[in-house]
């Protein structure tokens, strides 16, 4: 029998390095991705098959997509969109070629490889597209403009996308991690340093007293952060189940923020939310 497939972006470090080694453990065919060569490489000789996809680059995206269906044979049973970054910063001071890049990663990317794969899964007459949002796709938070509305569109153009497909036998959903063991505040330091001046902002002082710390500092994990296993358990049922749910939450920071969102008028929130 076949193993089933899943290509998997953002595979380097954090919540797609552990989704594709506990999913190759389980028996499936993993093809891990990742933006540099080199880390393809390591994951390489780790056991795992892995190549170069880049959401920036549109001709990455068709080669790996190209490279899967030669390895299967031409089929594909899930794909999870999962690559992200930030580029924290106040909104005000936020240039809109900064935006502009990460939208290019964190939402037309998966709008591209998205349309690439539905083809395939259409004629196979199956398939799943699980795409990694975040809590701050249902709520946001200060210095973070720039993700949160990445995730909010993707969750606009998800769940259109779950309605518009009813009518095949292709699953579209969403996993919703919040804080997660990962390299993502690391990595936004870069985009940080190169659209961010902050020390010509009005915030400037803010930002010393709030966001530099955060950024720079070791002040240890989140609280309620839990390591990225927590959500590959949920991407396991999501891909395994006969009836996989439309969202998975993952954390308690998202259970708790989605109910709020529901029952607090918004000044409320927008009160509880500038504490955060």
């Amino acid at each position: 029998m076949m193993k089933k497939s899943v290509l998997i972006t953002g595979c380097s470090s954090g919540i797609g390095y552990d989704a594709a080694h506990t999913l190759h453990k389980r028996g499936w065919r993993v093809f891990a991705t990742c933006r540099q060569e080199s880390d393809c490489e390591r994951l390489r000789e780790e056991g795992l098959e892995s190549f170069r996809l880049d959401y920036t680059d549109e001709v990455s995206m068709r080669a790996a997509v190209d490279e899967t269906l030669s390895r299967t044979g031409g089929t594909l049973d899930a794909l999870y969109n999962n690559g992200a970054f930030a580029t924290p910063g106040a909104v005000e001071d936020l240039p809109t070629q900064a935006l502009r890049e990460n939208f290019e990663t964190n939402f037309f990317g998966y709008h591209s490889l998205t349309r690439m794969v539905l083809p395939i899964m259409r004629e196979q007459g199956h398939g799943r597209v699980i795409n990694c949002s975040s809590v701050l796709g249902l709520i946001t938070l200060k210095w973070r403009g720039s993700y949160n509305a990445t995730k909010f569109a993707l969750e606009g153009l998800t769940n259109t996308l779950r309605i518009e497909m009813r009518d095949t036998p292709i699953h579209i959903i969403l996993i919703e991690p919040g804080p997660i063991t990962a390299k993502i505040r690391q990595n936004s330091i870069p985009p940080f340093e190169r659209w961010i001046d902050w020390e010509t902002s009005p915030r400037r002082d803010q930002y010393k007293s709030t966001l530099m710390k955060r950024l720079y500092a070791d002040n240890g994990p989140d609280p309620f952060e839990l390591p990225a296993s927590a959500v590959s358990k949920k991407l396991i049922h999501a891909l395994e189940s006969p009836r996989p749910k439309p969202r998975y939450f993952v954390t308690t920071p998202t259970y708790m923020m989605d109910g709020l969102r529901r029952v607090l008028p918004t000044r409320a929130l927008d009160w509880v939310l500038n504490k955060a």
